[in-house]
């Protein structure tokens, strides 16, 4: 199970036990989207080959 922990500079992920940071800069440049546009399924996808997406996608914007 992967966890995402989105703040206002980027998103703290636990993928497979590894604990690493993508800064919202990266995530900006992978997606070719402004941070706070960005859905919560995409950086998933950045993270996970075959991510299980359910549920409605949400923006980072909302979520923080």
């Amino acid at each position: 199970m992967t966890t995402l922990s989105f703040d206002d500079d980027g998103c703290d992920v636990v993928y497979e036990g590894t604990e690493f940071r993508l800064e919202s800069a990266l995530i900006e440049e992978a997606t070719g989207k402004d941070y706070r546009d960005v859905t919560d399924h995409e950086v998933l996808q950045m993270v996970e080959e075959s991510p299980d997406l359910r549920g409605e996608p949400r923006r980072v914007g909302d979520i923080i």
